[in-house]
């Protein structure tokens, strides 16, 4: 069984159901920890080495925030600045994060649709994920796809029930499968 980390930024999580929602649905179960880090760090103050050990005791990191202007939180940036630290996560010497698995779990209030190239937003939420990717490649991890809950005003409870079971199956497969084989990879 994998221990799985979840890194959770959301600034406004009291006013989030879906996150809110999300976040209960995977919390509680064996072998995962969620760290809320706007809870655990209000005043940016990041205890990078206690994050560090936390990363190294975990074969599976999720990064979990909503989209902010085409990309995370402030305080999940500053995370990645201060934790991935030149080498211990990258370069030389930086061993500590090899082959670890990572993604992001997202929302947004935007659908589907419009993270498309001829949507409102113009590119697709893979090309907006970039960073991540190239933070995870530089890190030699290895970036899974991401998992996306879009249009979240508008979101009904059925659709909303079927994304927070399929959250919940994803982590599960994570925590749980011999092998990783994701069944939302699509093969080229």
């Amino acid at each position: 069984m994998r221990k799985i980390l979840i890194l959770f930024a959301h600034p406004k999580y009291e006013q989030s159901d879906v996150n809110f929602t999300l976040i209960r649905e995977i919390n509680g179960l064996e072998q995962v920890t969620i760290r809320d880090l706007y809870e655990l760090y209000p005043d940016f103050s990041i205890d990078v080495q206690q994050e560090q050990e936390l990363l190294f005791e975990h074969e599976v990191v999720v990064w979990h925030h909503p989209i902010y202007w085409y990309s995370c939180p402030p305080l999940l940036k500053q995370w990645i600045d201060l934790v991935l630290e030149f080498g211990w996560a990258y370069g030389q010497g930086g061993i500590y994060l090899k082959n670890k698995y990572i993604f992001n779990a997202i929302t947004s209030g935007g659908s589907e649709e419009v993270y498309q190239p001829n949507g409102r937003n113009r590119y697709t939420m893979e090309e907006f994920l970039r960073p991540f990717e190239q933070t995870a490649y530089l890190c030699n991890m290895r970036y899974l796809p991401h998992f996306h809950v879009g249009g979240t005003h508008k979101i009904s409870a059925s659709e909303l029930r079927q994304k927070q079971q399929a959250y919940r199956e994803l982590i599960l497969h994570l925590r749980d499968s011999p092998e990783i084989t994701l069944p939302y990879i699509q093969k080229p």
